[in-house]
């Protein structure tokens, strides 16, 4: 099972990737930009920032891992429970959620 050690990772492989607080929690940004953020306020769900079709797709998959509030109705994030998120698709939406915020000069740098 991922945690938040392994979120950090994942997008410390990506270029210009600082670790910060959002609203007052553990968050991860590139150029000042929010993309994952750890709800320590719920049970340690992570958001991500996805496209809101992105969105729908895990939603209507009806995998436990996703979920959404009312809070974030209409808005391109994701709550996802890393107890039961697997690793490799955790990395495929962090890397996600980065691309959806870093600017186009930073996406066309190779990783690592």
């Amino acid at each position: 099972m991922p945690t938040w050690d392994d979120v950090v990772r994942i997008a410390g492989a990506l270029p210009e990737v600082e670790e910060s607080t959002w609203f007052r929690t553990p968050a991860l940004k590139v150029r000042g930009k929010g993309f994952a953020r750890l709800r320590t306020e719920a049970e340690g769900w992570l958001v991500l920032m996805c496209s809101l079709e992105e969105k729908e797709a895990l939603l209507a998959s009806g995998d436990p891992a996703f979920r959404t509030t009312p809070h974030y109705d209409g808005y391109g994030a994701i709550l996802v429970d890393l107890d039961h998120v697997p690793a490799d698709q955790l990395a495929e939406l962090v890397t996600e959620a980065w691309r959806r915020k870093a600017p186009a000069r930073l996406r066309a740098t190779p990783p690592g």
